[in-house]
């Protein structure tokens, strides 16, 4: 999955320059009246129209890479093969198969190949981060409990 194997982290004046550009986009998208806004290139003095959501979206990105965020933008129907969603899981491949076959993320089969939706990969990763803060949080409170932290 080239959009998860080329991620890049931006450089320093990558970051800069997003800073700068975040901020001047987002207090001009408080301002704007319409849904589809035309912008121009300075460069070619072009006018083109962009639908509010995706400026909005530009916006996010901007601020993910002047804090140094590698970006990637992926489609939510996306579908994956089963060792690029095992990669972006960071688990073995028999591993996410053995999820997908038990049923705990569901799957198509194309012939004999296992396709999982980005959406769906992500929803079980967010599900088991939750899960993981839950089962600290009730540890820690077994500990304080049992007087491990007194001193």
């Amino acid at each position: 999955m080239d959009y998860i194997e080329n991620i890049k982290k931006p450089s320093k004046e990558e970051q800069l320059t997003a800073m700068e550009s975040y901020n001047a986009l987002a207090s001009m998208l408080k301002e704007l009246q319409t849904e589809n806004p035309e912008i121009e290139i300075d460069e070619t003095d072009e006018k083109i129209k962009i639908p509010r959501a995706a400026l909005q979206l530009l916006v996010k990105i901007l601020e993910a890479m002047s804090q140094g965020k590698p970006i990637s933008i992926v489609p939510i129907a996306t579908e994956m093969t089963t060792q690029a969603a095992s990669e972006f899981l960071g688990c073995s491949r028999p591993h996410l198969v053995k999820l997908l076959e038990t049923g705990e993320i569901p799957y198509t089969k194309v012939g004999k190949h296992r396709r999982v939706k980005f959406e769906d990969i992500m929803g079980y990763k967010t599900e088991m981060k939750t899960k993981q803060r839950d089962l600290l949080i009730k540890m820690m409170k077994s500990d304080e409990e049992s007087g491990l932290y007194d001193s």
